[in-house]
């Protein structure tokens, strides 16, 4: 760090004056257009990972270079001398992010298109000479569109926008009015009705785009209490609010499923939300020359088509079960389930079980099983990364560092793919070290364990393939102590009326088979209800693309009018705002409805 200046980590007003300093230095190397300079202020190693500011896309720009290209694409969208600290939030700090100390602070500017949000994360030139800082991160998101804010805090409802009307509609009226759709369609069709549904849904509400919920369960949040009995989240939850409603301070560390449920019914009306349960979509094309789509719904037995501008997708990667086709599987005498119809196991007390695969469900449910008195053994297709609960929440503790959720929110974007693959791979390798007892045992017990993808542990597992990893909530103990069984896959050479026929030629008998198998991901659901041409059209679906974007996710699609959220309560929160701004922006004539293959700058 610079030897002149004295960087406590408490002394605010030197962190201040250091970011305050570099700030003003690319404010005028953006007024003199000179994009070099402004690139020169960042490290060789330096990322920029823009969400929607300076372009309408998520994309990271890497090392001085690249950079400086960016920037010569986007001088006409930021106002000179517009970056500054923002004011409302957390104050500059000095931290240790992925493994490197840096200087973290919170900034806001103005676009041509509404206010941003960034980070900033400074290090030192390391220059004795020349002391001063260098930028390693930089992210800028789009925050508000321009004359068009949300309905919230002064702009929301409220006086003569919502005047009483004696002897006529009352509240209630006009909201059962309004989710009925009697006289309309809406703008967007969320399909879906769990957080990413509800997070989109009630970001799009209160930017003022008539958005609608479509889910095919009976009652709002029974995605989540139709779940097997003992479910609780794996994560805090300080970690997983909704947008605008935070969870009550007195709520558990890990949310039990039916809690969440009760709350999803609380947010949909408190939020004000269109939500139509027992409905199911069973197609929709684009209309190209209309600039929509036509779309089929099933609701209690009746069908409607409707033609919203916008359709999303928000039925997780837990959307359709696979089932796979084993063989023999068939003739077996006993019951086969997905993991994902799998309530509670007091019915299977006294029987064998078996379940094939060992994520997170699977092991779920042969502890819930044993713990009920079935006598279980777990089927092993592929190594599986195994951490424990507590040390699963190392990669979410900037949610306890202090700052509001809205601040860790920011920071939390704020992490470019290479950075965040380093952040993963290290807290892998310490979880790893704290774990080893519990590994070593569920090693010596024939259960193979991995480091995770590209050894990055379970989040990285999770965003590339949606599964592959356990959190120990005691199955791994039951599995080393040999009262949980383990057979690798291998070692079945085919099913049969009976169970399993081993290639030693015994018969492992069993009563029930659960298949925790996992699920397909989104461009299958499109292939289901929208055709091949869209879901070729569109590609893949979750996981890393080569621009270091999860494919897809909270942006545009090469299908006009397609958009997809999905995954854990934290990201829908996050990127709902983004999401919602894109859909809005094209509402308003801001945006195309489509982005091309380069992605255009603004």
């Amino acid at each position: 760090m610079p030897k002149d200046q004295d960087l406590d980590a408490t002394s605010t007003d030197v962190l201040t004056e250091a970011v305050e300093a570099w700030l003003a230095a690319f404010n005028a190397a953006l007024q003199a257009r000179d994009a070099d300079a402004a690139a020169g202020l960042f490290c060789d190693d330096g990322h920029w990972r823009d969400i929607l500011s300076f372009t309408w896309h998520f994309a990271t720009a890497s090392g001085p270079v690249e950079i400086a290209a960016r920037l010569r694409e986007s001088f006409e969208t930021v106002q000179p001398g517009a970056f500054q600290l923002d004011p409302a939030r957390t104050a500059p700090r000095y931290v240790t992010r992925a493994g490197t100390e840096c200087l973290e602070a919170l900034i806001t500017f103005e676009t041509a298109n509404g206010t941003a949000n960034g980070v900033l994360r400074l290090v030192p030139t390391g220059d004795e000479d020349a002391p001063g800082w260098r930028c390693w991160i930089m992210l800028t998101a789009l925050y508000a569109l321009k004359d068009h804010a949300e309905h919230i805090g002064l702009r929301k409802a409220g006086g003569d926008a919502f005047s009483r009307e004696w002897g006529g509609k009352n509240w209630q009226d006009l909201r059962d009015e309004a989710a009925a759709y009697a006289d309309r369609d809406p703008a967007v069709i969320v399909v879906g009705g769990g957080q990413a549904g509800l997070g989109a849904a009630a970001r799009l509400t209160h930017l003022g785009v008539d958005t609608l919920i479509v889910d095919s369960h009976a009652r709002i949040g029974d995605n989540w209490r139709t779940r097997y009995h003992s479910l609780t989240l794996h994560n805090e939850t300080q970690v997983n609010h909704l947008p605008y409603m935070p969870f009550p301070p007195t709520w558990p560390t890990y949310i039990p499923k039916d809690m969440l449920a009760n709350w999803f019914e609380s947010y949909v009306s408190a939020m004000e939300l269109n939500y139509w349960t027992s409905t199911t979509l069973t197609e929709g094309r684009y209309d190209d020359d209309a600039g929509c789509w036509e779309v089929t719904l099933k609701r209690g037995g009746e069908t409607r088509t409707m033609r919203p501008r916008h359709l999303v997708f928000a039925t997780g990667v837990s959307a359709i079960p696979i089932m796979p086709d084993l063989p023999g599987l068939d003739d077996f005498a006993g019951t086969v389930m997905h993991s994902g119809a799998y309530t509670e196991g007091r019915a299977w007390a006294g029987k064998r079980a078996l379940v094939i695969g060992t994520g997170n469900s699977a092991h779920d449910v042969a502890q819930d099983l044993h713990a009920c008195g079935a006598d279980v053994t777990m089927v092993q297709r592929a190594s599986t990364h195994i951490v424990s609960l507590s040390e699963a929440q190392r990669v979410y503790m900037l949610y306890n560092e202090g700052p509001p959720t809205r601040d860790c929110d920011l920071l939390a974007a704020a992490m470019p793919f290479p950075v965040l693959k380093n952040a993963y791979r290290a807290a892998t390798q310490i979880s790893k070290d704290i774990d080893k007892d519990l590994l070593d045992g569920l090693n010596a017990a024939g259960f193979r364990t991995n480091d995770g993808i590209d050894d990055c542990g379970f989040q990285m597992s999770y965003l590339q393939r949606g599964g592959g990893y356990y959190f120990n909530v005691g199955c791994s103990d039951l599995i080393a102590a040999g009262e949980i069984k383990v057979l690798p896959y291998e070692q079945i050479d085919r099913f049969c009326v009976d169970g399993a026929k081993l290639t030693s030629g015994e018969i492992l008998s069993a009563d029930l088979i659960v298949m925790g198998t996992g699920y397909k991901n989104q461009q299958d659901t499109a292939r289901v209800f929208l055709g091949d041409a869209v879901a070729d059209r569109i590609g893949p679906v979750w996981g890393f693309g080569d621009d270091g974007e999860l494919n897809n996710m909270w942006k545009r699609t090469p299908q006009p009018g397609l958009w997809f959220t999905a995954g854990s309560l934290a990201q829908c929160r996050i990127f709902s705002r983004f999401l919602a701004l894109q859909i809005k922006a094209c509402e308003e004539g801001m945006l195309p409805l489509t982005r091309d293959e380069q992605g255009e700058a603004q």
